[in-house]
Protein backbone atom coordinates (compact mmCIF):
# COMPACT_ATOMS: atom_id res chain seq x y z
CA UNK A 1 0.00 0.00 0.00
CA UNK A 2 2.88 2.39 0.82
CA UNK A 3 4.47 1.78 -2.56
CA UNK A 4 1.12 2.36 -4.31
CA UNK A 5 0.59 5.62 -2.43
CA UNK A 6 4.05 6.84 -3.48
CA UNK A 7 3.38 6.12 -7.14
CA UNK A 8 0.06 7.92 -6.99
CA UNK A 9 1.67 10.94 -5.35
CA UNK A 10 4.45 11.26 -7.94
CA UNK A 11 1.90 11.16 -10.74
CA UNK A 12 -0.18 13.90 -9.12
CA UNK A 13 2.36 16.42 -7.89
CA UNK A 14 5.11 15.87 -10.50
CA UNK A 15 7.85 15.07 -7.91
CA UNK A 16 8.93 12.07 -10.04
CA UNK A 17 10.19 12.04 -13.63
CA UNK A 18 7.62 13.35 -16.09
CA UNK A 19 6.35 10.83 -18.58
CA UNK A 20 6.76 11.59 -22.33
CA UNK A 21 3.01 11.39 -22.86
CA UNK A 22 2.48 14.03 -20.19
CA UNK A 23 4.98 16.37 -21.86
CA UNK A 24 3.23 15.87 -25.20
CA UNK A 25 -0.17 16.53 -23.61
CA UNK A 26 1.17 19.73 -22.09
CA UNK A 27 2.50 20.91 -25.46
CA UNK A 28 -0.84 20.20 -27.13
CA UNK A 29 -2.63 22.12 -24.38
CA UNK A 30 -0.36 25.11 -24.91
CA UNK A 31 -0.95 25.12 -28.65
CA UNK A 32 -4.61 24.23 -28.80
CA UNK A 33 -5.97 24.69 -25.27
CA UNK A 34 -7.56 28.01 -26.16
CA UNK A 35 -9.36 26.46 -29.11
CA UNK A 36 -11.75 24.39 -27.01
CA UNK A 37 -15.25 25.69 -27.15
CA UNK A 38 -14.33 28.23 -29.85
CA UNK A 39 -16.93 27.79 -32.56
CA UNK A 40 -15.07 30.10 -34.96
CA UNK A 41 -12.06 27.81 -35.50
CA UNK A 42 -13.70 26.49 -38.67
CA UNK A 43 -14.69 29.94 -39.94
CA UNK A 44 -11.36 31.69 -39.43
CA UNK A 45 -8.36 31.34 -41.74
CA UNK A 46 -10.18 30.99 -45.05
CA UNK A 47 -7.43 32.93 -46.89
CA UNK A 48 -4.50 30.73 -45.69
CA UNK A 49 -6.63 27.66 -46.43
CA UNK A 50 -7.17 28.86 -50.01
CA UNK A 51 -3.44 29.63 -50.34
CA UNK A 52 -2.61 26.11 -49.16
CA UNK A 53 -4.96 24.64 -51.77
CA UNK A 54 -3.42 26.83 -54.49
CA UNK A 55 0.08 25.78 -53.42
CA UNK A 56 -0.93 22.13 -53.74
CA UNK A 57 -2.40 22.77 -57.19
CA UNK A 58 0.75 24.54 -58.43
CA UNK A 59 2.94 21.62 -57.34
CA UNK A 60 0.50 18.99 -58.61
CA UNK A 61 -0.19 20.65 -61.99
CA UNK A 62 3.21 22.27 -62.58
CA UNK A 63 3.49 20.64 -66.01
CA UNK A 64 0.37 22.56 -67.11
CA UNK A 65 1.75 26.00 -66.24
CA UNK A 66 2.28 27.59 -69.68
CA UNK A 67 5.70 28.57 -70.95
CA UNK A 68 4.33 31.10 -73.41
CA UNK A 69 4.77 33.97 -70.98
CA UNK A 70 8.37 34.24 -69.76
CA UNK A 71 8.82 30.45 -69.60
CA UNK A 72 6.98 30.58 -66.29
CA UNK A 73 6.44 26.82 -66.31
CA UNK A 74 10.14 26.02 -66.58
CA UNK A 75 10.99 28.61 -63.94
CA UNK A 76 8.51 27.00 -61.53
CA UNK A 77 9.86 23.52 -62.26
CA UNK A 78 13.46 24.61 -61.72
CA UNK A 79 12.77 25.60 -58.13
CA UNK A 80 9.79 23.29 -57.53
CA UNK A 81 11.16 21.60 -54.36
CA UNK A 82 11.51 24.99 -52.67
CA UNK A 83 7.75 25.59 -52.84
CA UNK A 84 7.56 23.32 -49.81
CA UNK A 85 8.98 26.18 -47.73
CA UNK A 86 5.59 27.88 -47.91
CA UNK A 87 4.11 25.07 -45.79
CA UNK A 88 5.74 26.10 -42.46
CA UNK A 89 4.81 29.73 -43.19
CA UNK A 90 1.17 28.78 -43.66
CA UNK A 91 1.38 26.58 -40.57
CA UNK A 92 2.45 29.54 -38.44
CA UNK A 93 -0.38 31.63 -39.90
CA UNK A 94 -2.90 28.85 -39.18
CA UNK A 95 -1.75 28.56 -35.57
CA UNK A 96 -1.74 32.31 -35.09
CA UNK A 97 -5.26 32.58 -36.49
CA UNK A 98 -6.40 29.54 -34.49
CA UNK A 99 -7.92 28.14 -37.66
CA UNK A 100 -8.75 24.46 -37.92
CA UNK A 101 -9.71 25.00 -41.57
CA UNK A 102 -6.26 26.32 -42.47
CA UNK A 103 -4.56 23.49 -40.59
CA UNK A 104 -6.63 20.87 -42.37
CA UNK A 105 -5.95 22.48 -45.75
CA UNK A 106 -2.20 22.12 -45.17
CA UNK A 107 -2.57 18.37 -45.58
CA UNK A 108 -2.94 18.96 -49.34
CA UNK A 109 0.42 20.63 -50.12
CA UNK A 110 2.24 18.35 -47.68
CA UNK A 111 0.83 15.25 -49.39
CA UNK A 112 1.68 16.56 -52.88
CA UNK A 113 5.22 17.58 -51.90
CA UNK A 114 5.91 14.21 -50.30
CA UNK A 115 4.54 12.46 -53.38
CA UNK A 116 6.89 14.48 -55.62
CA UNK A 117 10.02 14.60 -53.49
CA UNK A 118 9.57 12.31 -50.51
CA UNK A 119 11.59 9.61 -52.23
CA UNK A 120 14.60 11.93 -52.39
CA UNK A 121 14.68 12.06 -48.60
CA UNK A 122 15.55 8.36 -48.54
CA UNK A 123 19.17 7.31 -48.91
CA UNK A 124 19.20 5.09 -51.99
CA UNK A 125 22.98 4.80 -52.35
CA UNK A 126 24.33 1.30 -52.71
CA UNK A 127 27.66 -0.46 -52.90
CA UNK A 128 29.53 -2.07 -55.72
CA UNK A 129 29.62 -0.80 -59.27
CA UNK A 130 32.52 -0.90 -61.69
CA UNK A 131 32.82 2.63 -63.07
CA UNK A 132 32.96 6.03 -61.38
CA UNK A 133 32.12 9.13 -63.43
CA UNK A 134 32.21 12.80 -62.49
CA UNK A 135 31.41 16.14 -64.09
CA UNK A 136 32.20 19.73 -63.22
CA UNK A 137 31.51 23.13 -64.72
CA UNK A 138 34.88 24.60 -63.80
CA UNK A 139 33.87 28.24 -64.56
CA UNK A 140 35.83 30.14 -67.20
CA UNK A 141 36.88 32.68 -64.56
CA UNK A 142 38.08 30.07 -62.06
CA UNK A 143 40.99 31.65 -60.14
CA UNK A 144 42.60 28.28 -59.37
CA UNK A 145 42.24 25.80 -62.26
CA UNK A 146 45.15 23.67 -61.04
CA UNK A 147 43.60 23.25 -57.59
CA UNK A 148 40.19 22.57 -59.10
CA UNK A 149 41.63 19.86 -61.36
CA UNK A 150 43.36 18.15 -58.47
CA UNK A 151 40.26 18.26 -56.29
CA UNK A 152 37.98 16.63 -58.87
CA UNK A 153 40.65 14.06 -59.76
CA UNK A 154 40.79 13.13 -56.06
CA UNK A 155 37.18 11.92 -56.37
CA UNK A 156 38.52 8.71 -57.88
CA UNK A 157 36.53 9.15 -61.09
CA UNK A 158 37.50 6.84 -63.94
CA UNK A 159 35.91 9.24 -66.42
CA UNK A 160 35.83 12.98 -65.77
CA UNK A 161 34.00 15.62 -67.81
CA UNK A 162 34.78 19.33 -67.58
CA UNK A 163 32.70 22.16 -68.96
CA UNK A 164 33.29 25.88 -69.54
CA UNK A 165 36.93 25.34 -70.42
CA UNK A 166 38.61 28.58 -71.45
CA UNK A 167 41.13 28.00 -74.25
CA UNK A 168 43.98 29.52 -72.26
CA UNK A 169 43.17 27.27 -69.27
CA UNK A 170 43.04 23.97 -71.19
CA UNK A 171 46.84 23.39 -70.94
CA UNK A 172 46.63 24.00 -67.20
CA UNK A 173 43.99 21.30 -66.78
CA UNK A 174 45.91 18.96 -69.07
CA UNK A 175 49.06 19.25 -66.96
CA UNK A 176 47.22 18.93 -63.66
CA UNK A 177 45.29 15.83 -64.76
CA UNK A 178 48.04 14.10 -66.75
CA UNK A 179 49.23 11.91 -63.88
CA UNK A 180 45.71 10.57 -63.20
CA UNK A 181 44.26 10.26 -66.68
CA UNK A 182 46.19 8.75 -69.57
CA UNK A 183 43.59 9.69 -72.19
CA UNK A 184 41.74 12.91 -72.81
CA UNK A 185 39.99 14.90 -75.54
CA UNK A 186 38.75 18.48 -75.73
CA UNK A 187 36.18 19.84 -78.15
CA UNK A 188 35.49 23.56 -77.92
CA UNK A 189 34.73 24.41 -74.29
CA UNK A 190 34.09 20.84 -73.06
CA UNK A 191 36.43 17.94 -72.47
CA UNK A 192 36.65 14.39 -71.18
CA UNK A 193 39.51 12.78 -69.24
CA UNK A 194 39.62 9.00 -68.92
CA UNK A 195 41.68 6.20 -67.42
CA UNK A 196 40.56 4.05 -70.35
CA UNK A 197 41.16 4.52 -74.08
CA UNK A 198 39.01 6.96 -76.03
CA UNK A 199 37.88 6.63 -79.62
CA UNK A 200 35.26 8.01 -82.01
CA UNK A 201 35.65 11.46 -80.48
CA UNK A 202 33.62 14.15 -82.20
CA UNK A 203 31.77 17.38 -81.46
CA UNK A 204 27.99 17.29 -81.14
CA UNK A 205 26.05 20.05 -82.86
CA UNK A 206 23.62 21.60 -80.38
CA UNK A 207 22.74 24.55 -82.63
CA UNK A 208 24.91 27.21 -81.04
CA UNK A 209 27.40 28.04 -83.74
CA UNK A 210 30.31 26.97 -81.52
CA UNK A 211 31.15 23.71 -79.77
CA UNK A 212 29.78 23.08 -76.28
CA UNK A 213 29.02 19.36 -76.56
CA UNK A 214 30.98 16.27 -77.55
CA UNK A 215 30.80 12.51 -77.76
CA UNK A 216 33.45 9.81 -77.18
CA UNK A 217 33.58 6.05 -76.86
CA UNK A 218 35.25 4.90 -73.63
CA UNK A 219 36.68 1.37 -73.73
CA UNK A 220 36.08 0.25 -70.13
CA UNK A 221 37.12 -3.27 -69.03
CA UNK A 222 33.40 -4.18 -68.97
CA UNK A 223 32.71 -2.92 -72.49
CA UNK A 224 32.41 0.22 -74.58
CA UNK A 225 30.34 3.15 -73.36
CA UNK A 226 29.25 6.22 -75.29
CA UNK A 227 30.01 9.27 -73.16
CA UNK A 228 28.37 12.59 -74.00
CA UNK A 229 29.59 15.83 -72.43
CA UNK A 230 27.38 18.89 -72.78
CA UNK A 231 27.08 22.44 -71.56
CA UNK A 232 23.68 23.87 -72.38
CA UNK A 233 23.30 27.64 -72.93
CA UNK A 234 22.71 29.68 -69.81
CA UNK A 235 19.27 30.80 -68.75
CA UNK A 236 18.40 34.14 -67.17
CA UNK A 237 15.58 35.53 -65.08
CA UNK A 238 14.76 39.01 -66.39
CA UNK A 239 12.14 41.42 -65.12
CA UNK A 240 11.00 42.30 -68.65
CA UNK A 241 11.31 38.86 -70.23
CA UNK A 242 10.86 36.31 -67.46
CA UNK A 243 12.81 33.06 -67.65
CA UNK A 244 14.73 33.40 -70.93
CA UNK A 245 15.62 29.87 -72.00
CA UNK A 246 14.78 29.59 -75.72
CA UNK A 247 18.36 28.91 -76.80
CA UNK A 248 18.83 26.35 -74.01
CA UNK A 249 15.65 24.59 -75.06
CA UNK A 250 16.72 24.38 -78.72
CA UNK A 251 20.10 22.97 -77.71
CA UNK A 252 18.44 20.42 -75.43
CA UNK A 253 16.31 19.20 -78.33
CA UNK A 254 19.40 18.81 -80.51
CA UNK A 255 21.24 16.91 -77.77
CA UNK A 256 18.25 14.65 -77.22
CA UNK A 257 18.15 13.83 -80.93
CA UNK A 258 21.87 12.98 -80.97
CA UNK A 259 21.50 10.64 -77.99
CA UNK A 260 18.42 9.03 -79.52
CA UNK A 261 20.51 8.09 -82.58
CA UNK A 262 23.38 6.68 -80.51
CA UNK A 263 24.20 3.13 -81.63
CA UNK A 264 25.96 1.92 -78.49
CA UNK A 265 23.55 0.46 -75.92
CA UNK A 266 25.44 1.96 -72.96
CA UNK A 267 25.28 5.75 -72.74
CA UNK A 268 26.40 8.21 -70.05
CA UNK A 269 25.61 11.93 -70.24
CA UNK A 270 27.73 14.28 -68.14
CA UNK A 271 27.38 18.01 -68.01
CA UNK A 272 25.83 21.29 -67.05
CA UNK A 273 22.35 21.25 -68.59
CA UNK A 274 21.24 24.52 -66.99
CA UNK A 275 18.02 22.83 -65.98
CA UNK A 276 16.64 20.31 -63.52
CA UNK A 277 15.09 16.91 -64.13
CA UNK A 278 11.68 18.51 -63.51
CA UNK A 279 12.11 21.04 -66.32
CA UNK A 280 9.87 19.97 -69.19
CA UNK A 281 12.12 21.78 -71.68
CA UNK A 282 14.77 19.10 -71.14
CA UNK A 283 12.25 16.37 -71.85
CA UNK A 284 13.94 15.30 -75.08
CA UNK A 285 16.91 14.24 -72.94
CA UNK A 286 15.34 13.27 -69.61
CA UNK A 287 12.66 11.12 -71.24
CA UNK A 288 15.23 8.63 -72.53
CA UNK A 289 17.75 8.61 -69.66
CA UNK A 290 17.83 8.08 -65.89
CA UNK A 291 19.24 10.51 -63.37
CA UNK A 292 21.82 8.84 -61.14
CA UNK A 293 20.81 11.17 -58.31
CA UNK A 294 17.14 10.27 -58.63
CA UNK A 295 17.88 6.55 -58.87
CA UNK A 296 20.76 6.10 -56.43
CA UNK A 297 21.44 9.34 -54.57
CA UNK A 298 20.76 10.76 -51.15
CA UNK A 299 18.89 14.04 -50.96
CA UNK A 300 18.39 16.55 -53.74
CA UNK A 301 22.04 16.82 -54.76
CA UNK A 302 21.81 20.54 -55.50
CA UNK A 303 24.87 21.78 -57.40
CA UNK A 304 24.32 25.49 -58.10
CA UNK A 305 25.19 28.08 -56.96
CA UNK A 306 28.12 26.63 -55.02
CA UNK A 307 27.84 29.26 -52.28
CA UNK A 308 24.24 28.22 -51.50
CA UNK A 309 23.06 25.37 -53.76
CA UNK A 310 19.41 25.75 -54.74
CA UNK A 311 19.05 23.59 -57.85
CA UNK A 312 20.65 20.57 -59.49
CA UNK A 313 21.40 21.89 -62.96
CA UNK A 314 24.51 19.71 -63.34
CA UNK A 315 23.49 16.22 -64.30
CA UNK A 316 24.73 12.67 -64.67
CA UNK A 317 22.27 10.59 -66.67
CA UNK A 318 22.57 7.04 -67.95
CA UNK A 319 21.00 4.58 -70.33
CA UNK A 320 21.92 0.92 -70.41
CA UNK A 321 23.97 1.03 -67.21
CA UNK A 322 22.75 0.74 -63.62
CA UNK A 323 23.26 3.63 -61.17
CA UNK A 324 24.65 2.46 -57.83
CA UNK A 325 25.36 5.71 -55.99
CA UNK A 326 25.43 9.44 -56.69
CA UNK A 327 26.79 12.37 -54.70
CA UNK A 328 28.09 15.95 -54.80
CA UNK A 329 31.77 16.71 -54.32
CA UNK A 330 33.36 19.46 -52.20
CA UNK A 331 33.39 23.01 -53.46
CA UNK A 332 36.20 24.17 -55.74
CA UNK A 333 37.03 27.56 -57.22
CA UNK A 334 33.95 27.33 -59.46
CA UNK A 335 30.44 28.64 -58.94
CA UNK A 336 29.17 25.07 -59.45
CA UNK A 337 29.69 22.02 -57.26
CA UNK A 338 31.20 18.98 -58.98
CA UNK A 339 29.07 15.82 -58.92
CA UNK A 340 29.94 12.14 -59.22
CA UNK A 341 28.26 8.77 -59.60
CA UNK A 342 29.14 5.09 -59.42
CA UNK A 343 27.49 2.82 -61.99
CA UNK A 344 27.39 -0.89 -62.74
CA UNK A 345 28.22 -1.72 -66.34
CA UNK A 346 28.44 -5.51 -66.22
CA UNK A 347 24.75 -6.14 -65.53
CA UNK A 348 23.46 -3.68 -68.12
CA UNK A 349 22.96 -3.84 -71.87
CA UNK A 350 25.20 -6.20 -73.77
CA UNK A 351 27.23 -5.45 -76.80
CA UNK A 352 30.01 -3.01 -77.53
Amino acid sequence: MAQQAYLTETDDDGSGPERPENRFRRLVDRLFGGWRGDRRIWRRGVVPAVLAALLALVMLLHSHIPNRVGNLGSLTETFLPWLGLFVPVLLVVALARKSATALLALVLPVAVWLNLFGGLLIDRTGGGGDLTVATHNVNADNPDPTGTAREVAASGADVLALEELKASAVPVYERALASTYKYHAVEGTVGVWSKYPLSAVRPVNIRLGWTRAMRATVATPEGAIAVYVAHMPSVRVKMNAGFTAQQRDQSASALGAAIAHERLPRVVLLGDLNGTMNDRSLGSVTSQMRSTQGAAGSGFGFSWPASFPMARIDQIMVRGVEPVSSWTLPRTGSDHLPIAARVKVTTSATGS
